[in-house]
């Protein structure tokens, strides 16, 4: 199982934009104008739009140290995000139901680095539930889909067993998240817990798609079956 963080499992209390401001200024020199949209995208392409918004060139250097800066910032506030964020509504014991089973695998396939991705589940206390070391994250791509292959690829060095469509679900909240299922190699289980309505979800071609996780019993058999 492979889970989006933000708006799926959490919401992270609304400080991401205001680190990307805070790190920008560091290292530009004055606050950014506009930092990219983020729903549903990964820290590469959010950084690289937002650098080249500016007319800023996205060198591999700067990259690097924006995104080094990034996760630092992140850590530093680790208390903020404890403070003023929270796992949503189903989302622990749907995690905690699922890690019960032993032929399931839980990881994140997320547009946060990992770095920053740790930091959120830790500061909410769900990093238990998840084998974080054969996930995907936001700078090993700009784009989702082909995150899919890589988690599953790093899934199956580690545990030996093939990782394809037919036992990967990915569960998101956005049609990223959807779109990189259908073109990444993986089912889709859509959740309406972030700014996609439930109807939109479905009109971008999710085959499940719930309204939350409260239901504990209904998500876990609708990854299962998907």
């Amino acid at each position: 199982m492979l889970w989006d963080i933000d708006h799926t499992l959490i919401n992270a209390g609304g400080i991401s934009a205001d680190i990307y401001a805070t790190v920008f200024h560091r290292l530009i020199g004055h606050r950014p104008a506009k930092v990219a949209a983020m729903a549903g995208r990964t820290d590469l392409a959010i950084t690289t739009e937002t650098l080249s918004h500016h007319g800023i060139d996205p060198t591999p250097a700067l990259l690097a140290s924006f995104t080094t800066a990034l996760a630092e910032a992140f850590a530093s506030r680790s208390h903020d995000i404890a403070a003023r964020g929270h796992v949503l509504p189903g989302a622990h014991a749907a995690l905690k139901t699922l890690a019960a089973r032993p032929d399931v695998i839980q990881s994140a396939l997320t547009g946060n680095m990992e770095q920053i991705a740790r930091v959120k589940l830790t500061a909410l206390a769900l990093t238990d539930y998840f084998d974080l070391d054969v996930g995907a994250y936001g700078m090993d791509g700009i784009e989702r889909p082909p995150l899919v292959a890589l988690a599953q690829q790093r899934a199956s060095r580690k545990y030996g067993d093939d990782f394809t469509p037919s036992n990967t679900v990915l569960i998101g909240d956005t049609p990223h998240d959807v779109r990189a299922a259908h073109e990444g190699g993986a089912r889709v289980v859509a959740v309406a817990t972030g700014a996609t309505p439930a109807p939109a979800l479905r009109l971008s071609g999710a085959e499940q798609v719930l309204e939350d996780l409260t239901d504990t019993q209904r998500v876990v058999r609708s990854i299962l079956n998907a």
